[in-house]
């Protein structure tokens, strides 16, 4: 469910729109005029510390350079990766769960399925709540909404006490079959936030209200995992904005290509783990039906990571499930399962601030660690002194020592040139020159292998399509990788550099909502169908009506996942646009046949 560009602005005479994106390295900016006169962007290092201090500087610095006050602007549309860089370096809340007696195993027990069956020592992500924090009540739910077990409410109070004797800031609530009968855990959830206001509180069946328990408690814990965090960056940012004067409207992107107000954010952080990224593939979409290419290799390298998304038919491919925190060489299904909607991408450890080095066995590699902002690549004269990627590309002339960052940052050649040879040449007996070219072709070809198989997996051709490459280190290495995919063409954008920023100025207001109901197509009349799927719509509009959306900008698409019975995973079944749905619950056999076979 989704609204215009730009439907819900901050007020009258508020004309400017501000993208920021924030990278590991780099945080970028862009200024929209809404009346089309202008369009600017501007670029400066991330503050690793406190990221919106990146933000406010930035946005100040931009302001004054095009003469534009903060009050004129009507909202800032922002993306980052904080959400997921907390879940990857352990860094969110301490955070329990309650759960279904005898069930608060299931974190631990995950899939049936080993992502690779020869290796005897197989390693999956802990949990993000560990067994002592995760504490049980008397209650149970059938697959069917019926209540076999009330609810124990005295040992809910009781938990919420040994929350606080345990210092927990978070806490995931997690029953049986909740998708299908939430009662439960609504009155768990309220009755611990009135003994312990000071908690957060995630309910599985308001962050994922989908059959799979191990996807559905999995993706709440991270939500409450992460809550705390995002709150707390949300207030800075916001108060850091009002004080500067900004009155309009903060919205966040989140992983599915739409926007999210600020509170929406607050209670869903889960639902912003790929926020950055799903902006600049909106961006490749949007430049890719301009020129009428409508396959494409969707290709983002900054300072940290690389991100490759495909986009088919002039759309970015979604997907509704996904993992976090690979802990086996991005391996899938070495991470944590996480059920959100998210643009479908591939991301790798290789951006400008990948750290080349020698391993064990005497080879050279390159990533997964960065340099980051600070201290950063060695040529950036703050205190870096290992051999990075953008180091090796001074070295190779690729980049201009006086004009990088648009003039504003200098480079030092000579550091850069002596990281690699101390480090990378003299190790493996080469010139500086040659180990800079090592660096680079090396990193060229991780891409290239990780974009195969990602393609590969999804059986997207991309020989007859077209890349279209940005972020500050994408241009620098779009035609080797072109080259070692087959991809005939290679667009470069104007604007390559902040492309995610000018992405989420074009980013829609959207919420999506998805709910289980197990039942064969035969016994379900048109009527509940009806009104199964006009509940889904009151609750995600009400998400947009609260960002003062009027209700007849509102578009809705409708999907269904069905399956044949006895098979273990279901098939999307898009819904024509625009028809009632009761109308198409004739058709409904006919749609999956031709999406089962398509």
């Amino acid at each position: 469910m989704r609204a215009p560009n730009g439907c819900a602005a901050g007020g009258a005479g508020r004309v400017y729109r501000i993208g920021v994106d924030i990278g590991g390295t780099f945080t970028d900016f862009a200024l929209f005029d809404a009346r089309g006169a202008k369009m600017s962007v501007h670029k400066r290092l991330t503050t690793p510390h406190d990221p919106s201090e990146a933000v406010t500087e930035g946005i100040d610095a931009l302001l004054k350079r095009e003469g534009v006050a903060i009050a004129d602007i009507s909202d800032v549309v922002h993306g980052t990766t904080l959400v997921t860089n907390a879940v990857i370096e352990r860094t969110g809340a301490v955070t329990g769960m309650l759960a279904t007696a005898g069930f608060s195993d299931i974190l631990d027990m995950g899939f049936e399925r080993r992502y690779d069956l020869f290796d005897l020592r197989v390693k999956y992500p802990p949990p993000l709540v560990p067994r002592r924090l995760r504490l049980e009540v008397a209650e149970r739910v059938r697959f069917d909404g019926s209540v076999e077990t009330p609810l124990d409410e005295a040992a809910v109070q009781s938990a919420a006490k040994r929350f606080k004797e345990l210092g927990v800031a978070a806490v995931a609530v997690c029953f049986l079959h909740a998708y299908a009968n939430p009662a439960h855990e609504a009155r768990a959830t309220q009755i611990l936030r009135d003994a312990a206001p000071e908690l957060f509180v995630s309910a599985s069946a308001d962050v994922f209200p989908n059959m799979r328990e191990f996807e559905r408690w999995t993706t709440t814990t991270v939500n409450a995992f992460t809550q705390p965090m995002f709150d707390r960056y949300l207030e800075r940012l916001e108060k850091g904005l009002a004080s500067r004067g900004f009155r309009g409207r903060l919205y966040i992107m989140a992983s599915s290509g739409g926007t999210l107000t600020a509170d929406t954010a607050r209670r869903f952080p889960v639902r912003a783990l790929e926020s950055g990224p799903a902006a600049g593939v909106l961006m490749s979409a949007y430049h890719g039906r301009s020129l009428d290419l409508t396959n494409l290799l969707s290709f983002d390298m900054g300072g940290t990571t690389a991100k490759g998304a495909l986009v088919r038919g002039g759309t970015p491919i979604k997907r509704y499930s996904m993992e976090v925190a690979r802990v086996h060489e991005f391996r899938r299904g070495s991470g944590l399962a996480i059920r959100i909607p998210a643009i479908d991408m591939i991301e790798i450890g290789a951006g400008g601030g990948s750290i080349a080095e020698i391993d064990d066995r005497g080879l050279l590699r390159v990533g997964p660690r960065s340099a980051g902002a600070d201290p950063g690549p060695a040529c950036y004269g703050r205190g870096g002194t290992r051999p990075t990627l953008t180091d090796a590309n001074l070295v190779l002339g690729y980049l201009d020592a006086g004009f990088f960052l648009g003039g504003a940052m200098g480079l030092d050649r000579a550091a850069a040139e002596g990281a690699i040879r101390d480090a990378v040449a003299k190790p493996l007996g080469l010139e500086a020159l040659r180990a800079a070219w090592g660096i680079n072709d090396i990193v060229s070809e991780d891409v290239a292998r990780a974009f195969r198989i990602h393609a590969s997996e999804r059986g997207f051709d991309y020989r007859s399509g077209s890349m279209v490459a940005f972020g500050g280190s994408g241009p620098l290495h779009a035609l080797a990788i072109a080259r070692k995919l087959k991809i005939p063409r290679v667009v470069f954008p104007v604007g390559a550099g902040v492309m995610s920023a000018l992405g989420l100025l074009i980013s829609p207001l959207a919420f999506e909502m998805a709910r289980s109901r197990r039942i064969h197509v035969a016994d379900i009349d048109a009527a509940d169908f009806a009104a199964t799927f006009a509940a889904l719509e009151t609750e995600a509009t009400s998400y947009l009506l609260s960002a003062s959306v009027a209700k007849g900008d509102i578009r809705v698409k409708r999907r269904l996942d069905m399956r044949y019975q006895g098979q273990g995973h279901e098939i999307e079944v898009a819904l024509p646009d625009g028809a009632d749905a009761g109308a198409l619950f004739a058709d409904l056999g006919e749609l999956f046949d031709r999406a089962y076979e398509a």
